[in-house]
């Protein structure tokens, strides 16, 4: 048996919300499902922010202290620039 809750929103959001999920090929109760699990809480994030620190220090020999990585610009994001000049770098010396 459905759940059913009532939640207020704009008349934009209530206008706007079922053509989206209608586009989608879904139900308005799917679309809201499906927002909703794609937003993480506060802990998901410090869980996934912990899970790639520890990866960083045990595969890439990082030795970055958590107060360090705070105080840093968006590690993750050099990262994955510097793979991404070595992988073009690859390619170049393939051709």
């Amino acid at each position: 048996m459905a759940e059913h809750t009532t939640i207020q929103v704009s008349r934009e959001a209530r206008d706007h919300l079922p053509q989206v999920a209608k586009e989608r090929g879904m139900t308005l109760g799917q679309l809201i499902e499906q927002l909703a699990s794609e937003q993480l809480t506060a802990e998901q994030i410090a869980e996934r922010v912990a899970a790639t620190r520890k990866m960083l220090r045990e595969r890439m020999g990082c030795t970055l202290t958590d107060e360090e990585f705070d105080q840093g610009p968006n590690v993750m994001a050099n990262v994955y620039a510097m793979a991404a000049e070595k992988m073009h770098g690859l390619r170049g010396h393939a051709a």
